[in-house]
């Protein structure tokens, strides 16, 4: 049985690719709004007319700071999932370091260019804080899901705490030594979002990037 803890955390730290910024402010603060800003195929009206499989209208936040942003976490999943979330739905992952969520996007990039054999790009994160008060799961003392290569047994331990009720989990990064990140499966727990400043990562030749703060 994995554990529970109380997670109080304030500043917790996502970084998310600057071109989206635009889009992600057109996500209105009132959901209902949604559908007249996207086309009748995308993820966000779908999710607006209760036909995404994940997620419903009910658990999309409105009129906080930060709900566009936080709705399309949960409704724009990877189609091929993430660690604790399948292409279904999405969820909130942030860090509670700066260094950690650096080394978490500079470790999935470099592995996109590896797969061309290219490391030739330059690529600006806006970041944002989020603020948490809720009951998480603590997988610190269950490391055997955190594997570093294969999200498999994550993302099956995932939809069964989500089936139960889970809120969402804390654990250790496998990509930064000592550093944690928080998954939240709640649009509604991911409180006071709001974008600090941007960073570029650029890769020249190497998988390690270069970041500077901009």
């Amino acid at each position: 049985m994995t554990p529970t803890i109380l997670l109080r955390q304030f500043d917790t730290i996502r970084l998310i690719p600057n071109r989206f910024r635009q889009t992600l402010h057109r996500l209105a603060a009132d959901p209902a709004q949604l559908a007249a800003l996207a086309a009748l195929t995308s993820d966000t009206a779908i999710a607006m007319r209760n036909r995404l499989p994940g997620i419903g209208l009910d658990e999309l936040v409105a009129h906080i700071p930060g709900s566009g942003v936080i709705n399309a976490s949960f409704i724009h999943a990877n189609p091929a999932g993430a660690r604790f979330n399948g292409p279904d739905r999405g969820a909130w992952y942030a860090a509670l370091a700066l260094e950690t969520a650096q080394a978490e996007i500079a470790h999935h990039k470099a592995t996109e260019y590896a797969e061309i054999n290219l490391f030739d790009d330059s690529v600006t994160y806006d970041a944002y804080f989020g603020d948490f008060s809720a009951v998480f799961h603590d997988l610190d003392g269950n490391r055997e899901c955190l594997d570093p290569n294969a999200y498999g047994a994550s993302q099956i331990l995932a939809q069964q705490y989500l089936d139960s009720g889970s809120l969402g989990i804390i654990y250790p990064s496998v990509r930064h030594a000592g550093g944690t990140c928080v998954a939240c499966f709640r649009p509604a727990l991911v409180g006071n979002v709001r974008r600090d400043v941007s960073y570029r990562f650029t890769w020249s030749g190497t998988a390690e990037p270069t970041i500077t703060r901009i």
